[in-house]
C-alpha cells in the first residue's frame, strides 16, 4: 500500500470530501493483468451479449442519476441540473452504442479482384487505457469506455484526482449492470505509475482528453512503445457572427455557449468574432447577457453558474485575464476575483483582443469571453482559423446554406454548429484537428479506433 494520499475538495464550500491513497506500481500492474484476464473471456462474447450489458449500463446510469449528479456537483462544482443532463446524455450514448454501434462492428464480406471471397472483421485488441479530465466526470468516461467494451476490449480509467469518487461510482454502476468484474478498472495513481501502465505490454491503446501539453507528453510516451493514441485536447473555439445574423439569437446562444458547465468545456464557445457591421449591436446584447449571469450554490435552481473546479484553475484563469489586459485587452464586465467562499469567477467579457494576448492565442478554461471585431464575413473566418487549435466552432447567419458552405469550405475545425451551440451528439463524430488532437469519438467512428481491422481471405 502506498503512503501517498490526496484529498478531494468541494469547490463551493472549500471543504474536504474524502481522502484517497495512490496505488503502488505493483498494485497498478496487478490491476492491468486482471483487466486483461477479464478481456480474454469478454472478447468471445457475441455482439448481442455485449450490447445487452452496454444497454443495461445506460439503464443503471439513469437509475443512479440523482446520486451521480450530486456527487459530480460536490466534486467539481457543475450545476446540479447540468449533472442530470450529463447522465441522461450518457445513458443515450449507451443506448446508441448497444444498437447502432453494434451495427458498425458487423463483419463485412467483399469479393476480391481474383474472384476470391474476403471477410473484414473488427476484432478487439485488448486493454485500452483512458486518461480523463474532471470537467464532465461521467461523460468523459462513458464516451470512450462503452464503445471499447462494445468492441470487446477491456478498459482502464485514470480519472482526474478531484473526481475520484465519481470514477469509483461509475465502476459500481458498470458492475451492477452486469459487466464482469475487473473488465472496467479504476486506477488511482500518480503520473510516474501512469507511465508504467502505458509501457505495459498488455495495454494496447491509450486515449486522453486533456490539454495540448498533456497530449504531447502522452503521445510521445505511447509512441515510444508503439501504442496507438486518440487525443481530444483543448481549444479556443471561434463563434462567428456574420453580417446577416439574427443578433438576438446569436447573443443569447453565445452567452450559453460560454458559461455552460461554468465555462469549463473543451468545446465551449470562447472567441466571438463579429463582423464590423453588426459588432456594436452584438456587443451590447452579449455583454448584457453575460452581466445577467449570477454565480452561486450549484445545487440551487436559481444559480446560473457554479464555482470553478479548483482554486489553482481559477488563479490560472485570472492570470490569463490580467496578462491580456496588460497587453491591451479591455474588460467590459467581470474580471475581478470574488471575495466570498467558493472558487467562483464572474462571467467576463474582454474586448480589443489581439494576437499575443492569452485571450486570443490560448484556451481560457472558465467563463471568460474574447470579443473580436472582424471587417466582414471573410475576415471573421480568417480570424477563426488563426489559431493553433481546431476542435469546434460556430456560425450565425440567416442564410444557413451559405453558413454550411463556409463551414465545409473554409472552417479548419472538427465540429461546426450553425445558429446553435452544442456539446456532443451520439450519432455525430466528435474530435478536432491541429493542436486539438486527432482521432474521433461517437457516430460509429470511436468504436473502430481501437480494433484490429482484420482481413480474412479465401480462394474461390
Amino acid at each position: 500500500m502506498s503512503d501517498k494520499t490526496f484529498d478531494t475538495i468541494n469547490p463551493f464550500t472549500e471543504e474536504k470530501i474524502k481522502s484517497y491513497t495512490y496505488m503502488t506500481e505493483k498494485e497498478a500492474v496487478s490491476a492491468v493483468e486482471k483487466c486483461h484476464e477479464a478481456f480474454l473471456k469478454w472478447k468471445h462474447k457475441s455482439l448481442d451479449e455485449r450490447g445487452k450489458v452496454v444497454a443495461a449500463i445506460g439503464k443503471e446510469l439513469n437509475k443512479n442519476k440523482e446520486a451521480l449528479a450530486k456527487l459530480m456537483t460536490n466534486e467539481m462544482g457543475k450545476l446540479i441540473k447540468q449533472g442530470h443532463q450529463e447522465v441522461e446524455l450518457c445513458a443515450g450514448i449507451c443506448e446508441y452504442t448497444a444498437t447502432e454501434g453494434k451495427k458498425s462492428l458487423q463483419d463485412e464480406e467483399r469479393i476480391m479482384a481474383n474472384g476470391g471471397k474476403g471477410v473484414i472483421q473488427y476484432a478487439p485488441i485488448g486493454v485500452i487505457y483512458g486518461i480523463q479530465p474532471w470537467n464532465f466526470p461521467t461523460y468523459q468516461v462513458i464516451r470512450y469506455a462503452v464503445v471499447n467494451l462494445m468492441a470487446g476490449n477491456g478498459v482502464l480509467l485514470k480519472h482526474a484526482n478531484n473526481v475520484t469518487g465519481s470514477a469509483l461510482m461509475l465502476k459500481d454502476i458498470f458492475e451492477s449492470a452486469g459487466l464482469p468484474k475487473d473488465l472496467f478498472t479504476v486506477l488511482i495513481m500518480d503520473h510516474d505509475t501512469s507511465d508504467k501502465v502505458i509501457e505495459h505490454e498488455l495495454v494496447r491503446g491509450v486515449t486522453l482528453t486533456g490539454s495540448s501539453g498533456a497530449g504531447k507528453v502522452i503521445a510521445k510516451k505511447a509512441a515510444e512503445f508503439l501504442k496507438k493514441t486518440v487525443l481530444e485536447l483543448g481549444s479556443n473555439d471561434a463563434y462567428l457572427v456574420f453580417e446577416d445574423a439574427d443578433i438576438e439569437l446569436a447573443a443569447k446562444t453565445c452567452v450559453q455557449g460560454r458559461i455552460y458547465n461554468n465555462g469549463e468545456t473543451c468545446v465551449a464557445a470562447k472567441r466571438f468574432v463579429v463582423a464590423e457591421k453588426v459588432y456594436d449591436q452584438f456587443k451590447e446584447a452579449f455583454v448584457k447577457g453575460m452581466k445577467a449571469i449570477n454565480h452561486g450554490d450549484p445545487t440551487k435552481d436559481d444559480s446560473k453558474m457554479g464555482p470553478m473546479a479548483r482554486k489553482d484553475l481559477r488563479e490560472i484563469l485570472h492570470d490569463q485575464v490580467e496578462k491580456s489586459v496588460n497587453k491591451g485587452a479591455k474588460i467590459l464586465c467581470g474580471g475581478e476575483m470574488p471575495k466570498e467562499k467558493g472558487y467562483f469567477y464572474p462571467s467576463t467579457v474582454l474586448e480589443n483582443v489581439k494576437p499575443g494576448q492569452p485571450a486570443y492565442d490560448d484556451e481560457l478554461f472558465g467563463p471568460v469571453a474574447s470579443l473580436i471585431k472582424a471587417k466582414d464575413n471573410d475576415d471573421a473566418m480568417r480570424i477563426a482559423n488563426d489559431s493553433r487549435f481546431g476542435l469546434g466552432g460556430g456560425i450565425f447567419s440567416k442564410d444557413e446554406e451559405k453558413a454550411v458552405e463556409f463551414a465545409k469550405s473554409h472552417f479548419d475545425t472538427g465540429i461546426v454548429n450553425i445558429n446553435s451551440f452544442g456539446l456532443a451528439h451520439p450519432s455525430m463524430p466528435f474530435g478536432g484537428v491541429k493542436n486539438s488532437g486527432y482521432g474521433r469519438e461517437h457516430g460509429g467512428f470511436g468504436i473502430k479506433e481501437f480494433v484490429n481491422v482484420k482481413s480474412i481471405m479465401r480462394s474461390k
